[in-house]
């Protein structure tokens, strides 16, 4: 777990700025779920036998009452779970999103830790291939608006339940025929998990897994149409994708549409975005039954894409550093500051005393455009100096009550 210092915390809010404008865009609306929720949420949401639930979550019991409780790994089940709890799905179908930090214990790496931030997107009761297409298309755009780069879509469809029920007990069969090759991670998985097998990044798996039978000829009529309405939409929409097979995902809940982005800029764990429909989880968690489709981006991976060649420092910077030096001056001072703040302006009105060589130094350092500077003399007249600090520009003294409608023409031009 990791601390935000102001330089890199000012680029995280420019990020989340972009992307509610970017959710805005597509009518999606925010959702805010608790950080901690029952045990019993993840392990009939995300899956008894995943990863997520047997080794990776931070789990605990409630000293006063013995409930069993969890800091939560991932949101898509705590979203279907507040939807279905307020009943919000009655009589029309929901676009939400939330962000916020996630919890997993794993092996912390570049732009992987421990606590950890996703943006999650969640479409809940549209049973059609269009919002699985729309989330892939809104993703395209979103690393368009940020400038990324080598950025992949891979795609695969897990088809339905009586679908994969058939493929896994092909599979089973398959994996118990070279259970001797499989390490100890595919040993576990063999009987509680087996499409997790397919996801294995153990080199000396590769051909085995290769030639394992695929998901995707198991597939019926409808699930085949539902991939193919999906893949149709995004040629249309000139997003390109290769189909892989062993595409699975960590969580047993999706089925038919998944996605991965992948990157091969953040090393050895290339994943920044996924995805995928999962038609059976909110009845699974209790409400009535309802289609819904949803993907999450790691926050911390994303930004590291994203923020490559910026330079260093503040991201954000004030318009005016005040200056003064004087009893009478000070108040002065804070009266001009809190007019520049009513004007719109972002202000620094300078603490802890000092000459007026120094604070000067102090507004250069801050970034600021312009410096107000107010003596005792300004004060008995019930004036201020302003003075650019960046580019050419004398200093000017105006009456302090004309002072914000100066600079607000001096930084704004006509749209002052």
């Amino acid at each position: 777990m990791n601390d935000l210092l102001p330089d890199e915390a000012e680029r995280w809010e420019a990020f989340e700025e972009i992307v509610r404008d970017w959710l805005r865009s597509y009518g999606y609306r925010p959702i805010r779920t608790p950080i901690v929720e029952p045990t019993a949420l993840f392990v009939r949401g995300v899956g008894e036998h995943t990863d997520i639930v047997e080794k990776e979550m931070y789990s605990f019991e409630d000293r006063l009452n013995g409930e069993q409780l969890t800091l939560r790994p991932e949101g898509t089940a705590p979203c279907v779970r507040a939807v279905t709890e307020h009943n919000l799905l009655f009589g029309q179908p929901r676009r939400l999103y939330y962000s916020g930090p996630m919890f997993r214990h794993e092996r912390p790496q570049k732009g992987r830790y421990r606590q950890f931030h996703q943006v999650g997107v969640e479409a809940l009761g549209f049973a059609g291939p269009d919002v699985d297409a729309e989330h892939i298309i809104m993703c395209a755009r979103l690393w368009d608006d940020l400038g990324l780069e080598d950025v992949t879509l891979e795609i695969n469809s897990l088809g339905d339940a009586t679908e994969r029920a058939a493929h896994r007990a092909a599979l089973i069969a398959y994996l118990e025929g070279h259970q001797d090759k499989l390490d100890e991670d595919g040993k576990r998985r063999l009987y509680t998990n087996p499409l997790r097998v397919l996801d294995t990044k153990n080199p000396a798996l590769q051909a085995i897994v290769e030639a394992a039978p695929r998901l995707m000829d198991y597939l019926g009529e409808a699930s085949l149409a539902h991939y193919e309405g999906v893949t149709a939409l995004l040629r249309e929409a000139c997003v390109p994708y290769t189909l892989n097979t062993r595409l699975v995902r960590g969580l047993d809940y999706y089925n038919r549409t998944v996605f991965e982005w992948t990157t091969t800029r953040l090393g050895s764990q290339a994943t920044f975005c996924a995805g995928g429909r999962y038609d059976s989880l909110i009845e699974q968690l209790g409400g009535k039954s309802a289609p819904a489709c949803g993907f999450a981006m790691g926050m911390e991976r994303v930004m590291l894409m994203w923020a490559e060649g910026m330079e260093a420092g503040p991201l954000v910077s004030p318009d005016v550093y005040v200056v003064h030096v004087g009893e009478q001056a000070g108040r002065l001072a804070l009266r001009a500051a809190e007019q520049l703040r009513s004007a719109g302006l972002a202000v620094i009105y300078h603490c802890g005393g000092g000459n007026f060589k120094s604070q000067m130094k102090k507004a250069d350092a801050s970034g600021s455009a312009f410096a107000v500077i107010v003596g005792d003399d300004e004060a008995a007249a019930g004036e201020v100096s302003f003075k650019p600090l960046r580019g050419e520009g004398e200093q000017r003294r105006v009456p302090v009550d004309l002072l914000a409608p100066e600079l607000a023409a001096v930084l704004y031009g006509d749209d002052a």
